[in-house]
């Protein structure tokens, strides 16, 4: 998928479920599945994530870097040459950014 493809599915996921950008964090992972529910404490349901994966790291750190400067939490730099997937969940009580 191209970082295009996933900006466009990340973003229509999160206006779908509300809230402004910075009330979301966004980050690249490898194994998306451990970085939410494990390392974030995401709830998978019910929850407000989703993740893509992109056609190489350098994509998903671009797509990540978009919903940086829009004003979603996160940080860049972080990752491997593995980490394809971009992916984003809406910030609660119980997450850990």
């Amino acid at each position: 998928m191209t970082g295009q493809q996933a900006v466009n599915d990340i973003s229509a996921y999160i206006s779908q479920h509300g809230g402004v950008l910075s009330g979301w964090y966004v980050g690249i992972a490898k194994d998306p599945w451990n970085r939410l529910f494990a390392d974030h404490n995401v709830t998978e349901n019910p929850g407000s994530w989703i993740f893509r994966e992109c056609d190489s790291d350098v994509v998903a750190r671009q797509a990540e870097d978009h919903f940086l400067r829009q004003g979603c939490k996160g940080g860049d730099g972080g990752g491997s040459a593995a980490s394809r997937y971009v992916y984003a969940y809406r910030i609660t009580s119980y997450t850990r950014q």
